[in-house]
């Protein structure tokens, strides 16, 4: 996208364009989910599409960070510092970085995942998907937060949608809790480095969830400062 166009998108809202990446930051989490379906099947080939659909859209949101990091001008009038709104989005990036990591790891080593864990696996997933899901939401509401001049109501339901957060994150350190347990117990029937790999990945997993945390509190020392 041309500088000057993108710079055109601030003149309408100085915060679109983080919205488009958390947008797309999003999207390609989700890309998780049919991707360990397919792991489940053992269908590479599958796998292997979606994997490249989740580098895609990794990419995608690298474009539009490194645009908002170039063009964010230093003089925007808001209540918000222009540091803040980078580290903001460098968190945002964390959670692309981490579903392309997960998906290339398990895709390159075709980890299969033990039939004993994949119903638990996939609701694990499904809850640390919810957390990205709800960090969206969150930064999605900072246009309104902008036009309330960051007071009022808009800013107690923002507060509301973090906490929700936070309590979604403390979910799933529970449920990875869980996953590991039942891990330890077969990991003797397994291949020994496929185990290895199992532990990572299941920690991978919950670092979408705390990714995903770590943007509502920036969102929150923000609104505090």
């Amino acid at each position: 996208m041309p500088g000057n166009s993108f710079l055109g998108v601030f003149a309408k809202s100085p915060l679109k364009p983080l919205e488009d990446h958390i947008n797309v930051v999003h999207d390609c989490s989700q890309q998780l989910l049919p991707f360990f379906e397919a792991v489940f099947k053992q269908d590479w080939q599958e796998a292997e599409r979606l994997q490249k659909s989740i580098s895609q859209l990794e990419k995608k949101a690298d474009v539009i960070k490194r645009e908002l990091r170039i063009s964010l001008p230093s003089g925007i009038f808001m209540p918000i510092q222009r540091q803040d709104l980078l580290d903001l989005l460098t968190q945002q990036d964390k959670i692309a970085n981490k579903a392309k990591d997960i998906s290339g790891r398990v895709l390159g080593r075709e980890l299969p995942i033990p039939s004993q864990l994949q119903d638990d696996f996939m609701t694990y997933l499904v809850r640390c998907l919810d957390a990205t899901e709800q960090a969206r939401k969150v930064i999605n509401e900072l246009d309104d937060l902008l036009e309330t001049g960051f007071k009022g109501r808009e800013v107690r339901l923002v507060e509301n949608m973090i906490e929700h957060l936070d309590r979604i994150e403390d979910e799933t350190d529970g449920m990875q809790v869980a996953i590991r347990r039942k891990l330890r117990a077969i990991e003797s029937e397994l291949n020994p480095v496929d185990v290895v790999f199992l532990y990572n990945i299941i920690e991978w997993v919950g670092g979408l969830a705390d990714t995903s945390e770590r943007v509502g509190s920036r969102l929150e020392l923000m609104l505090a400062n």
